[in-house]
């Protein structure tokens, strides 16, 4: 009888690193990669928001500021280590197995490209070996994918939020996600060189569904398409529509963080949904007043015409309605002035004043 060995697991060491930045972003980073070595043995992926219609020079800048080299990668490119990994304005930038993957799937927390789009394909095919970084930012992208990095077994790390330019980003992660480390920009690089040399942990197994789940919502950031791919059913159903398609939201439940998607693809954070249902609210409500002074112009010229026409009677029936339509206009343009842009940052921002 034949006996065969048991086939050796290939170890790797923590070399995936994923960083995501917004406000205050690019001074961070800057600062960060002045203190990685040419021989940093790990490629590294970068999400910073920027306007999706201008041209991004964060690879030139980074490039000449340290010894490792920065692009706007092709998509379909393979990994390779010492690479920072920049992604393109209004391109998710994701890793597939040993390929980077630049596309236009759906937007989420109202940015393409997304830090948990990013963190979400990282966790997925590298697991363990993933060490994720959360910086400087308003709101709460990056804490849905800094929580995916976690439970599929890598580490997680977050800018100290009183050494952040924008603390939100940090504090918002720091409170669903217990990071592995907290520093100061300071001292990230060479914890990212001493982290690289550790050896990574076992896979981690997760449930079918997670993994299920996981698996969706890459596709979704590839190329949408979540109603065909069974992503309401995924959560529950809710009463609420997204602000950018209008399409019916799913919320779906990580520890404590909740979080929307739509049938078509668009990916929300409660504090984000809530940013951009108000701001839709405003923009809405100034419509509402367009259209009442328009009416009220309306209704006047007519009054007009009639008066020219010497029917006084029917003049002043008009002129009485355009003042009618005239005082809703106020009253509309009274509720733009109160009006809020809100988000789950409130209670942050709250607490400054206190």
């Amino acid at each position: 009888m034949t006996t065969h060995a048991p086939r050796k697991t290939r170890r790797h060491h923590r070399d995936i690193v994923v960083i995501g930045a917004s406000a205050g972003g690019v001074t961070a980073l800057l600062a960060l990669v002045k203190t990685l070595p040419a021989d940093f043995p790990a490629p590294i992926f970068i999400v910073q928001h920027v306007a999706p219609d201008s041209p991004s020079i964060l690879p030139q800048l980074l490039s000449s500021a340290s010894a490792l080299k920065a692009r706007h990668p092709q998509n379909g490119e393979t990994v390779e280590s010492g690479v920072i990994y920049v992604a393109k304005p209004d391109h998710h930038l994701l890793v597939e197995g040993s390929k980077v993957l630049v596309t236009r799937g759906p937007k989420e927390n109202r940015f393409r490209p997304s830090i948990d789009a990013l963190f979400r394909s990282a966790a997925y095919t590298y697991g363990s070996r993933v060490i994720g970084v959360v910086l400087t930012g308003y709101l709460d992208d990056g804490t849905s994918g800094l929580w995916s990095v976690q439970r599929m077994g890598g580490l997680t790390i977050v800018q100290d939020p009183q050494d952040a330019e924008q603390p939100s980003m940090p504090t918002n992660a720091l409170e669903f996600v217990e990071a592995d480390h907290l520093v100061p920009l300071a001292e990230l690089g060479t914890l990212l060189v001493r982290l690289t040399t550790e050896w990574a942990p076992a896979k981690r197994r997760l449930p079918a569904a997670q993994l299920d789940l996981l698996q969706i919502e890459l596709t979704i950031a590839k190329q949408g398409g979540g109603f065909e791919l069974g992503i309401i059913e995924k959560g529950l159903l809710t009463p609420f529509t997204c602000p950018d398609c209008h399409g019916a939201l799913t919320q779906l439940i990580e520890g404590k963080l909740l979080r929307y998607r739509c049938h078509t693809g668009h990916a929300y954070t409660v504090s984000s949904l809530l940013s951009e249902l108000t701001t839709s609210v405003e923009s809405l409500l100034y419509q509402s007043m367009r259209g009442l002074e328009e009416t009220k112009m309306l209704l006047h010229n007519i009054g007009m015409q009639f008066s020219l026409h010497h029917q006084g009677d029917v003049a002043d029936l008009f002129f009485r309605k355009a003042d009618e339509t005239g005082q809703q206009a106020r009253v509309v343009h009274d509720s733009i002035l109160k009006q809020e842009a809100l988000s789950g940052d409130l209670q942050f921002e709250k607490s400054k004043f206190d």
